[in-house]
């Protein structure tokens, strides 16, 4: 079967959407069911897909549309999804970018990686089995996440003899669960996705149904294009110096636009300029719009980095060193607070500590958030974070590149969670203005008290460095005691008695300067920008 023309696919509509759910409820099914009736399989591929079938032997005979999309062999070997599968597909009216994305527990994770470009999620239940933790767990990230609008495909409807009042049952109590989601459009359809019920065309099986199958809602839904309220955000991905007598900053607009002449704010220096050239590989633009990588060229000279934001000079925008926030615990291993984090926001950065004293985690099934002091994988937390340098953030409703972020772990670089900003606290940063001379701010309690920090590294590896260090600095002792004293056992017990002492001296030494900041590169920007920042700050 020939693609589709180019042209053809400019022409429509992109809809972004995913399926998920419980384990087991269909979802790969029912996208290869999807791909099967629009008819976008070419003949090689119905020819693979049958002979996959048959080699399965778990259909009889029959086509195991999932096949399409699970391609692990870890995936067919247990017949579940692992990892996010992405399928391109189009209809006369429309175009699709789907997510197939796992419904075991264990790899929510994935799940929510394939629901943070949704526009709509599909979100499927087992008839037979109903509404399940998991199910709801899935439709709390695609809440977090910010998708609107749900399609609840309740499927195997066949195996539950069709029956309306299994369908209604638990169309109710799902909706009951998401009352206080935030879903712009809820549609909710019986369905079976291995006979193809109610998939592309109406069932005659259950003619108690009198909506809209699920391709017809697929092909008609408006999510609209949803234009976040701020002004002109910036983010610096890269000082661009080409040639000596260019100094450009590029990175991608994320709201807003920006035109020669307007006047800027670089968060969180808060340094003022105008834009003098907006610059692109096909030449100098008059406007920049939101969605656009441009390089800006500045009219003066001020220090930007990598990670810093230019913002418009409007007073909306802010940096911070604390922030609430939503965050989805992905990693296998518990939260420690023992071990080092960063927060990587935008393009910068930074570590970061939880505030677990007001932490709650919400209880999947009762809805409710009860407090608590640790996180477990899949755990969905509502917290603050406190940064050891100010970022710039915003409310995820109102920007997903400044409102998302990930925890990392400092040791390993896992991605332990992702998380959504809540809210921002008061603006931390101090505003200079565009001529002012630098002033320093008297050494205030709180600037001394930020001066003096956690240790940079834990407490097992300061010992190793003094076991190290004295075992082989006690070899010249040794030596010398020996060529002083002629004794062998003298000299072992002064180099001995050396090795005891020196690391025990040099542990505590280290540790006191583990919390000494100034000089400390990891906190060299916190200590400037206390510094100068306002005392009371």
């Amino acid at each position: 079967m020939a693609a589709p023309a180019a042209n053809d696919r400019v022409a429509r509509s992109l809809l972004r959407f995913i399926t998920c759910g419980s384990v087991d409820d269909g979802k790969s099914t029912l996208i290869g069911r999807l791909l099967f009736d629009s008819h976008v399989l070419a003949d090689d591929q119905l020819a693979a897909l049958r002979k996959d079938s048959a080699k399965s032997g778990a259909t009889d005979g029959e086509i195991d549309y999932s096949l399409l999309l699970d391609g692990l062999a870890a995936e067919r070997e247990q017949g579940i999804t692992i990892d996010v599968a992405y399928r391109y597909f189009a209809t006369p009216s429309r175009a699709f970018i789907v997510a197939d994305t796992p419904g075991h527990e264990q790899y929510t994770r994935n799940m929510a990686t394939g629901a943070s470009t949704a526009d709509l999620a599909i979100i499927l239940i087992d008839a037979r089995k109903g509404v399940l933790p998991q199910t709801r767990r899935h439709a709390q990230i695609v809440s977090m996440l910010g998708v609107r609008h749900i399609v609840l495909a309740i499927n195997k409807m066949d195996l539950v003899e069709h029956a309306e009042s299994r369908f209604r049952a638990i169309e109710d109590a799902f909706r009951d669960f998401a009352t206080d989601k935030g879903f712009a459009s809820l549609v909710a359809i019986p369905i079976s996705a291995k006979l193809g019920e109610n998939v592309r065309d109406r069932a005659a099986s259950m003619p108690w149904y009198d909506g809209p199958c699920l391709l017809q809602v697929l092909e008609t839904a408006d999510v609209g294009t949803t234009q976040s309220p701020l002004s002109a955000r910036f983010i610096v991905q890269w000082v661009n110096r080409k040639g000596a007598d260019f100094r450009g900053f590029s990175g991608s607009l994320v709201s807003g636009n920006l035109r020669p002449g307007d006047s800027i704010r670089v968060l969180p220096s808060g340094q003022v300029a105008k834009i003098s050239r907006i610059v692109t590989f096909d030449g100098d633009l008059a406007e920049a719009k939101t969605g656009q990588a441009p390089t800006l060229v500045l009219d003066r000279e001020i220090d930007v980095s990598r990670g810093d934001v230019i913002t418009s000079d409007d007073g909306t925008a802010a940096a911070t060193r604390s922030l609430s926030a939503d965050v989805l615990w992905m990693s296998n291993d518990p939260y420690d607070a023992r071990r080092p984090l960063l927060l990587k926001l935008g393009a910068k950065t930074v570590p970061v500590r939880l505030n677990i004293a007001d932490m709650s985690v919400l209880n999947i099934t009762s809805g409710l958030r009860n407090p608590a002091k640790s996180l477990d994988t899949n755990d969905i937390a509502s917290l603050t974070l406190t940064l050891d340098t100010p970022v710039v953030a915003e409310r995820y409703a109102d920007s997903r590149d400044l409102g998302g972020f990930i925890l990392i772990d400092k040791d390993t670089s896992a991605t332990l969670a992702l998380g959504l900003v809540a809210m921002r606290s008061a603006p931390q940063s101090a505003t200079i203005a565009p001529d002012a001379e630098p002033v320093e701010a008297p050494m205030s309690a709180p600037v001394l008290t930020r001066l003096i920090t956690k240790p940079a590294e834990t407490a097992w590896r300061s010992l190793a460095k003094a076991v190290s260090w004295r075992a082989t600095g006690s070899v010249d002792t040794f030596i010398l005691a020996y060529l002083f004293t002629g004794h062998v056992k003298v000299a072992a017990a002064i180099s001995l008695t050396e090795v005891g002492t020196k690391i025990v001296l040099y542990f505590f030494h280290e540790r006191l300067w583990q919390r000494v900041a100034p000089g400390r590169a990891d906190v060299k920007a916190e200590v400037k920008a206390v510094v100068n920042a306002d005392p009371g700050d």
